[in-house]
């Protein structure tokens, strides 16, 4: 089903889907952007992801110093790379594969130490390397948001990307993940892959992963998390700075399964 019949929302993959296109009403630039990723860029995306979520860890511990418990964290390195796909024959499923497993490899081995909490700076340290790995694509604040958009339709989530364009780079931008799937791909890790799944939510962490790497690119952000029949969603904004602040979020908002 192509964005225009879905009434702009894009859908994940599907065989026959037409390339995305935009269409521009008034200042705004609605998008199915995502859905024709090839396979090398959702692979690539993934191996991003997992670079991102390592290499803040690592500089997490750092900052711990001699407390860091660097036994425990080399033996979960050991788990998280082994049987790693190569760059050149691993598929876009392959490297999902291994990132969510070492996520939540992660997340357990943060948590049974140091309690859920840590999450936030965990995400922080996560969101300085972010600042350095994700390119900047002269979009302002579409750039941020761009790559929310690409995170949800690698697990082939539902959603809508608006941004404001009427001159140069944008000062405000937002997506509607009308689904998201990453709840389904959990749900199927846990029961058929037998996957220890530490958080009750993905919410829980991603809220607090996402919020820091907009902010570290330099935007302020805003997110709201939503619940109906079709499952679960969420909406976030990003705003140039000098433009209308985005609300403040609490920490608190992740929602609980």
């Amino acid at each position: 089903m192509s964005a225009a019949a879905n009434g702009g929302i894009a859908v994940g993959p599907a065989p026959g889907l037409a390339a995305p296109r935009s269409v521009d009403t008034d200042s705004e630039t609605r998008a199915s952007v995502f859905a024709a990723m090839p396979d090398s860029e959702r692979a690539a995306l993934w191996r991003q992801r997992l670079h991102e979520a390592e290499a803040g860890l690592t500089r997490f511990l750092v900052g711990l110093g001699l407390t860091a418990d660097l036994e425990g964290w080399f033996g979960l390195q050991s788990e998280m790379f082994a049987d790693l796909p190569t760059g050149s024959t691993g598929s876009a499923a392959d490297w999902q594969r291994i990132f969510f497993r070492g996520q939540a490899l992660m997340e357990r081995f943060l948590v049974a130490r140091y309690g859920e909490d840590i999450l936030a700076e965990w995400a922080a340290a996560n969101a300085e390397v972010h600042r350095w790995v994700e390119p900047d694509r002269g979009g302002g604040a579409a750039d941020p948001i761009r790559r929310i958009a690409r995170q949800a339709e690698l697990y082939g989530s539902a959603y809508e990307v608006s941004a404001d364009r009427e001159t140069g780079p944008a000062t405000t931008a937002s997506v509607d993940i009308t689904h998201c799937a990453i709840w389904d791909y959990r749900e199927k890790a846990r029961s058929g892959d037998g996957v220890r799944l530490t958080l009750a939510s993905p919410c829980t962490y991603c809220t607090r992963a996402m919020s820091a790497n907009v902010r570290a690119k330099g935007y302020q952000v805003s997110y709201r998390l939503s619940e109906d029949r079709g499952g679960h969603g969420c909406r976030w904004e990003a705003t140039a700075p000098g433009t209308t602040p985005a609300p403040a979020v609490a920490p608190t908002t992740a929602r609980e399964a």
